[in-house]
C-alpha cells in the first residue's frame, strides 16, 4: 500500500485520495454534517424528479452547505472539494453510503482515524 501524500503534494489517484479524504474528515461530527448533507441531495434529487427539475438547484447547496460547515466550525480545514472535486464528489457518497451499510469503520482504521471507545 502506497503512503498517501501530504495535502500540499499532488494526489494522482483515487486509491490514494480516500485515505486523504477520510483524514480530512476524522471527526465524527464533520462526517455527520457530511451524511446529513448527501441525504439531503438525495431527497432534493427526488423532488427534482418527482415535482420540478428547478429543485436540481437547490442540491450543491445542501450538500456542501452542510459539508462545508463542519469543515468550517468542526474540522477546522479545508474542503478537499477545491483541489478535488469530482473525487470529493464521488468520496462524500462513498462514506456516506460506507457509513449506512455500517462497513466505515474499517476504512477509517486504515486511514489511521481511530475510533471512538464505545461505552457499554
Amino acid at each position: 500500500m502506497d503512503p498517501t501524500p501530504e495535502p500540499s503534494s499532488t494526489i494522482t489517484r483515487y486509491s490514494a485520495f480516500f485515505p486523504y479524504y477520510l483524514r480530512e474528515h476524522a471527526r465524527p461530527a464533520t462526517r455527520a454534517l457530511h451524511y446529513l448533507g448527501t441525504g439531503l441531495t438525495l431527497i432534493v434529487l427526488a423532488l427534482a424528479i418527482a415535482v420540478d427539475p428547478w429543485w436540481l438547484a437547490a442540491m450543491p447547496v445542501v450538500g456542501y452547505g452542510f459539508a462545508w460547515t463542519g469543515h468550517m466550525l468542526v474540522e477546522r480545514n479545508r474542503p478537499a472539494t477545491f483541489r478535488y472535486p469530482l473525487w470529493s464528489l464521488v468520496s462524500d457518497y462513498r462514506m456516506a453510503f460506507l457509513w449506512a451499510t455500517g462497513r466505515l469503520g474499517r476504512h477509517l482504521a486504515a486511514a489511521g482515524i481511530a475510533s471512538p471507545r464505545r461505552r457499554r
